[in-house]
């Protein structure tokens, strides 16, 4: 790498100027030397401006831990989004509605605990994939836009109060020469030609580092109220936040009461750590009141009583407590019955069942 000598020069005049500022930090922290102060409004908006960083830059990071509470997806989310890759992966709630489908197909879809698992399998894809929807309108409305402000609005404002304390370094180091050169015209042994031309040469250096100084504070000071504005927008995607909350929480409210009214219908016998038989209870409630008219004659319900496994094609087999819908056939003995539980029809033996209607 070649150096030409106004590189060289350059990198001096750097280096001059780093170890000035420096030297000035140092002396201002030992109490040595005097420092700048900037008035009370300029100081106000910097301690707003650092509390809007401290309180978005948290809320940010309790929202995306919201939306997805493991933080090491959190990351590989992250890391695809920067490298502009989508990656789809099926929700904890979509997966376990994968599992209970296939169990259910395995189980029978025509048993009552084989229909039931595929039903309520089917609601978790559902709910799985309305939280994906929620999750990805909340980082699209809200929490994007608040990392861009952070990102850009923040992190400018931050740039330039770092070049306006380099210029406060720099204006308040170009005061201690000008004080320095005042005391030595004193001396006496002094050269007043010498001395006078560095003070000239230190007056002119403080007027050009507080003009910009002066210039900084300016432009800073704009930066520092523009971040108060953004308040506006920040709220309006607050609102779209709590928008997205709220059709989420509906949708997933709708899917558990049709599911909720499906199982009560079919009326599941209660088992260990299950659906209890509150579910058959409210099944009255939840199920038309004018189901049992709607039944054609001869057509009644019948709660089973026992469990019957069928012994060929021509039999249904029954769970305890499950409610089906039974009739008389002549082509049956007495001892027997037609059930019907959906589209599935077979003979049941009457010493299973109590009718209910």
């Amino acid at each position: 790498m070649e150096f030409s000598v106004k590189t060289i020069k350059g990198f001096a005049a750097e280096a001059a100027t780093a170890l000035s500022r420096a030297v000035q930090y140092t002396e201002e922290k030992l109490g040595t030397s005097e420092k700048t102060e900037l008035d009370a409004h300029f100081e106000s908006l910097c301690e707003s401006c650092d509390k809007t960083r401290f309180w978005t830059e948290k809320i940010v990071s309790k929202t995306e831990s919201v939306l997805q509470p493991n933080p090491n997806t959190r990351v590989e989310d992250y890391l695809f989004e920067k490298f502009d890759k989508k990656k789809d992966r099926l929700s904890n709630l979509e997966n376990l509605g994968k599992d209970m489908i296939d169990a259910g197909l395995h189980f029978g879809p025509g048993t009552v605990y084989g229909s039931a698992l595929i039903k309520v399998g089917q609601t978790q894809q559902k709910l799985g994939k309305a939280e994906r929807e929620f999750v990805t309108k909340s980082y699209k409305s809200f929490v994007h836009p608040l990392r861009k402000f952070l990102d850009e609005d923040v992190r400018t404002v931050l740039k330039e109060r770092k070049v306006l304390e380099a210029k406060r370094l720099d204006l308040d180091a170009a005061k201690n020469r000008l004080r320095k050169a005042r005391t030595a015209e004193s001396q006496e042994n002094a050269k007043p030609e010498l001395i006078a031309k560095e003070i000239d040469q230190a007056e002119e250096d403080l007027k050009s580092t507080q003009e910009g100084f002066n210039r900084q504070v300016e432009i800073t000071k704009i930066l520092l109220e523009g971040l108060n504005s953004a308040q506006t927008n920040h709220v309006r995607c607050l609102s779209e936040f709590v928008e997205s909350q709220i059709e989420y929480y509906a949708n997933c409210h709708n899917f558990m009461c049709e599911l909720q009214r499906e199982l009560a219908c079919v009326s599941l016998s209660t088992v260990s750590g299950g659906i209890h038989r509150k579910s058959q209870v409210q099944a009255n409630d939840i199920c038309s009141p004018t189901d049992e008219l709607k039944l054609p004659n001869g057509r009644k319900r019948a709660r089973v009583l026992y469990d019957y496994d069928a012994h060929d094609s021509s039999e249904l087999s029954l769970m305890a407590n499950e409610v089906i819908i039974v009739s008389q056939s002549p082509e049956l003995d007495a001892d027997w019955m037609l059930g019907e539980r959906g589209t599935q029809r077979g003979k049941v033996p009457i010493a299973y069942l109590e009718i209910l209607s």
